[in-house]
């Protein structure tokens, strides 16, 4: 299988091979993929295991909404997912801190709330890493002795966007990794890779289809190139002496929808009618058109927003990709358990933010409303990496079990290098989520932020969110506020019920209105 290696520095002559790109993030923390391998160790056994560093398995993926089998949604098809989730800790409000690939990432590599308008765009690394010395994630692991790997969509470019391929010199991280690899195979460069069509086919941007299933193998699309490396990487780190982490990235469930047709089948789209909340608001909003899935792609004049046929075929076609990714997942999970019988790994699985398939009549993210900024998050951490019992000894252990407080993306930063022993950076924005791992039960201890472009906020606790968004030509900002308990799909703006809570939230969020 082809790869090009960041340290051998590829120019792209010949057959263009490829460098790092945007990745959905997944990081497992993990006691082993098997039930089998939930067995804690007591004792001296156990506290030698503490001594050691963990490996760290870091998975990201690609615009994963959090409608999913473990959380009870019966149309996903995702084994995979699932069965990792009887082992970990879901939570199952997690928030982005902005609903975009490169923004997203560079939040959790810096595990700081965005600063400057700068860091919500997707070359927010490309832009902003110079000034964060060997204090990004993966750098701060190699800084403590980690051997640090990087495969598929981790960041968002490999390169310079000078590049013609995205390919040219400087890197987005430096500093970060020993190997930063995407599997080249077919494809010719990075951004067709990103955007990838079947045996190496790119994107004709606004004239290619959002939806390709085409008969053939799993590795006719980039996922299944991502899950065979990856599995080559696992059997490499093995017979290394130094502790590592490793972050691998998929693309899919990322546009186009796109997967061999026998995922396809899988789904009937009759079963995708539109959401409750498919209506554009009627109120002054944070609406948009949905520009990426419209200008990028071709519809053959069809709009899902008034041809419900479309509509079922292109969710049909988001669930065939996640199904797709899920069994590439899978594999990888697989091998992971055959590398580490005793599950001494820690691994984290995340969804960089999430997408929207006609809530709102949008499809795509780029908006502050909860389908844009709620996506997964599972973590698993060995029996040897945590302190305490469950929060009481009826209660079953943390494994297995979903959290309910509100997390964000922020939080994964200190919560792998606490999992790993490490010293916490000062200045980190988030926090880590060792407690809530080891008490699932525990409540919220504070609410989620959201960014977006042109000044627009939001603020997320249990039950309300709050969005502001610029006025027009200096007029007043937009408020919308939202009341989960009694509204779950955003249909009403009650702000002007409510004005007390607008007035406390608004306050919540004035540090973050630079």
């Amino acid at each position: 299988m082809p790869l090009c290696h960041l340290a051998d520095r590829c120019t792209g002559r010949g057959r263009p091979d490829i460098l790092r790109s945007k990745v959905a993030v997944i990081v497992l923390l993990s006691f082993g993929w098997g039930g089998g391998h939930l067995a804690i160790a007591e004792g001296p056994a156990l506290a030698e295991k503490a001594s050691r560093p963990p490996n760290v398995l870091l998975i990201c993926i690609d615009d994963l909404r959090n409608q999913l089998g473990y959380l009870g949604e019966s149309r996903a098809q995702t084994p995979a997912l699932d069965r990792f989730a009887e082992t970990a800790v879901g939570f199952s409000r997690h928030y982005t801190q902005v609903p975009t690939c490169g923004a997203s990432r560079a939040a959790l590599m810096r595990g700081r709330y965005p600063e400057v308008a700068a860091h919500l765009s997707n070359d927010a690394i490309l832009k902003t890493h110079a000034s964060w010395g060997d204090e990004s994630l993966p750098a701060w692991f190699r800084r403590h002795g980690y051997q640090t790997r990087s495969l598929g969509k981790v960041t968002h470019y490999p390169g310079n966007l000078a590049g013609s391929n995205w390919d040219a010199l400087p890197e987005e991280l430096p500093a970060a990794w020993d190997r930063a690899t995407i599997p080249a195979g077919p494809w010719p460069h990075a951004e067709a890779i990103m955007h990838g069509f079947a045996a190496g086919r790119a994107r004709s941007r606004g004239v290619s289809p959002p939806i390709e299933a085409l008969e053939g193998p799993d590795s006719l699309y980039p996922d299944a190139w991502v899950a065979d490396a990856a599995i080559e990487t696992l059997a490499d780190l093995r017979a290394t002496s130094a502790p590592w982490f490793f972050a691998v990235g998929f693309f899919k469930p990322h546009l186009p929808f796109a997967a061999p047709r026998a995922w396809f089948d899988r789904h009937d789209p009759d079963d995708f009618d539109p959401p409750a909340n498919a209506a554009k608001p009627n109120w002054p909003s944070g609406w948009h058109a949905s520009g990426e899935f419209r200008k990028n792609y071709g519809h053959g004049g069809r709009d899902p927003d008034h041809d419900a046929q479309y509509a079922r075929e292109l969710r049909r076609a988001y669930a065939a990709s996640v199904s797709y990714m899920d069994h590439q997942l899978g594999r990888l999970l697989e091998s992971l358990d055959r590398s580490d019988p005793e599950g001494e790994t820690v691994v984290m699985i995340w969804g960089d933010h999430g997408f929207l398939l006609g809530e709102h009549a949008i499809w795509g993210k780029h908006c502050l409303y909860e389908e844009a900024l709620r996506s997964p998050l599972l973590v698993r951490a060995p029996a040897s990496r945590r302190r305490s019992a469950p929060i009481d000894a009826g209660q079953p252990p943390s494994h297995g079990r979903l959290c309910q407080a509100v997390v964000e993306t922020i939080d994964l930063f200190p919560t792998l290098v606490d999992l790993a022993g490490l010293p916490t950076p000062e200045g980190l924005s988030g926090k880590s989520l060792r407690p809530w791992l080891e008490q699932p039960g525990r409540p919220s201890d504070r609410p989620a932020i959201g960014f977006w472009s042109g000044g627009a906020r939001t603020i997320r606790d249990d039950r309300w969110r709050l969005i502001r968004t610029a006025g027009r030509r200096g007029s007043e900002p937009v408020i919308e506020l939202f009341d989960y308990d009694n509204d779950p799909g955003e249909t009403r703006n009650v702000a002007h019920l409510h004005p007390e809570i607008v007035a406390a939230l608004t306050a919540a969020l004035e540090p973050h209105n630079w």
